[in-house]
C-alpha cells in the first residue's frame, strides 16, 4: 500500500534494509574481529534498541570463508538448539545427544579444514536456562578456536551469568556489549536515511513530525521504526502526501502509544 501510494520501488524502513548507525556500526567491526578469530560474545540490550539490526548485518555481510548459523525458534532447550544446528549444517539430527555433538564436532573441523570459520548467533538468549549454555559451551570447547558464538539477549542474562557459580562461563567471555537507548539525532538520522533509500524526499515528514515521532520513540530503534510506518500508513489511508502532527498525533492515540496510568483510566 506504502509503495503504491507513495509511489516507490522498495517498502520503507524494511527490517532486511535496515542501515547501521554509528554506534551499531562500531560494535558490528567488533563483532567481525572476533568472528575471524574466534571468541564468544554477548550482544545485549532492552528489546528495540538494535541487537536485531546487527545480527542480520553480520548474515547478509559474511564472505564465503564464514559459516553464519542463527539460532531462534528452539524454546531454548539443549535438545531443540543442537537439533538446529545439526539442520542449519546439514547433518543429521534423529540420533541421540552425543551421536548429534560428535557430528557437529567433525563437520566443525571439515570447515576449519576448508579454511572456513563458524560463527553460531542464538537469539534472546536470556531465555536460555544456564545448564543448556554450560551443555553448549562444554560441545563447544571441542570446536577449532576459531569459531565465535554470539548469545544476543536482555542485559538480565549478563546478571545471570555473572552469578559465583557461572565463572566458569563468563570467564570466557571475550567480548560484551549492552545497546543503549539512541539520542534524538540518531532518530532523526534514522528516519531521514531510510527515506533516503526508497527515494522519498525528507519533507514528506513535517519538522514538527519527526520532533514528536522523535520524543515518543525514547530512543527505541524499533519504536521510531514502527511509529513512522504507521504514520505513512495513516497518510496513505486519508489521501495526504505530507506527515504533520496531527498525522502522528492520530497513531499516538492508540492504546498501546499510551502510557500505563493512561490506559488504567481508561479501563476504570
Amino acid at each position: 500500500m506504502i509503495r503504491s501510494y507513495f509511489g516507490i520501488e522498495k517498502n520503507p524502513f524494511s527490517k532486511e534494509d535496515l542501515t547501521l548507525l554509528k554506534q551499531q556500526q562500531d560494535v558490528y567491526d567488533i563483532l567481525k574481529v572476533h568472528c575471524m578469530q574466534g571468541g564468544f560474545c554477548l550482544l545485549l540490550g532492552q528489546p528495540g534498541t538494535g541487537k536485531t539490526v546487527i545480527k542480520e548485518a553480520l548474515k547478509n555481510t559474511a564472505d564465503k570463508r564464514t559459516v553464519v548459523i542463527t539460532v531462534a525458534r528452539t524454546l531454548h532447550t539443549y535438545t531443540n538448539t543442537i537439533k538446529i544446528l545439526c539442520q542449519a549444517f546439514n547433518i543429521p539430527h534423529e540420533a541421540t545427544h552425543f551421536k548429534c555433538e560428535k557430528n557437529l564436532i567433525e563437520e566443525a573441523y571439515n570447515l576449519h579444514r576448508n579454511d572456513k570459520m563458524v560463527v553460531i548467533i542464538i537469539d534472546d538468549a536470556h531465555l536460555m536456562e544456564i545448564d543448556t549454555l554450560r551443555k553448549l559451551r562444554l560441545m563447544l570447547e571441542d570446536f577449532p578456536k576459531s569459531h565465535n558464538l554470539i548469545l544476543v539477549g536482555q542485559p538480565s542474562l549478563l546478571h545471570n551469568i555473572s552469578l559465583n557459580v557461572h565463572q566458569d562461563i563468563k570467564s570466557r567471555i571475550t567480548f560484551s556489549h549492552i545497546m543503549p537507548k539512541l539520542n534524538p539525532d540518531d532518530i532523526k538520522e534514522f528516519i531521514l536515511n531510510q527515506l533516503d533509500k526508497v527515494g522519498l524526499a525528507h519533507n514528506i515528514f513535517t519538522p514538527d513530525a519527526i520532533d514528536l515521532i522523535t520524543r515518543s520513540s525514547d530512543g527505541i530503534l524499533r519504536k521510531a521504526r514502527n511509529l513512522s510506518l504507521s504514520c505513512m500508513l495513516e497518510a496513505a489511508r486519508r489521501g495526504k502526501k505530507e506527515i504533520d502532527l496531527d498525522n502522528v498525533n492520530k497513531i499516538l492515540i492508540q492504546p498501546h502509544w499510551r502510557v500505563e496510568f493512561e490506559v488504567d483510566k481508561l479501563s476504570i
